[in-house]
């Protein structure tokens, strides 16, 4: 390769640093912690731990880390008048680490700001165009 950036490449990254960010281990205080169950008769399969396994995603590598806040520093790139791009690039990196799902799919940033999602669409990539514009300056 010739050393140029190309804006799937850009995406990939920052999908990979959204992933890398979901799949990082939650600690501190939670709200979970408030609810408690009072029923004191449980049933067999409660009792005897019988439930379904939640899958959880393996804690990242320190260089999975590292890649990401390179990536998530990209999004510096995109001036900060105009946050709405900003915000769709960062949103539309939220990548679920084991199925590969968007978290917010194109319809759906399109109702949280009010547009319509091809509209949407495009301001993603007037995004990762500004990304790749800066980090051809650079």
């Amino acid at each position: 390769m010739d050393g140029t950036i190309t804006a799937e490449m850009i995406v990939e990254r920052l999908e990979e640093a959204g992933a890398t960010v979901l799949a990082m281990p939650s600690r501190g205080y939670s709200t979970g912690l408030r609810i408690t169950k009072m029923d004191v008769v449980h049933t067999a399969l409660e009792a005897y731990g019988w439930e379904g396994a939640r899958m959880r995603a393996p804690t990242p590598s320190a260089a999975a880390v590292t890649r990401m806040d390179e990536a998530f520093a990209w999004l510096l790139f995109i001036p900060e008048k105009q946050y709405v791009l900003r915000r769709i690039a960062g949103a539309r990196a939220l990548v679920h680490p084991l199925t590969g799902r968007h978290l917010y799919p194109w319809r759906r940033l399109g109702e949280a700001l009010g547009a319509d999602h091809k509209s949407v669409q495009r301001w993603h990539g007037q995004a990762i165009k500004r990304i790749q514009a800066g980090l051809a300056e650079r």
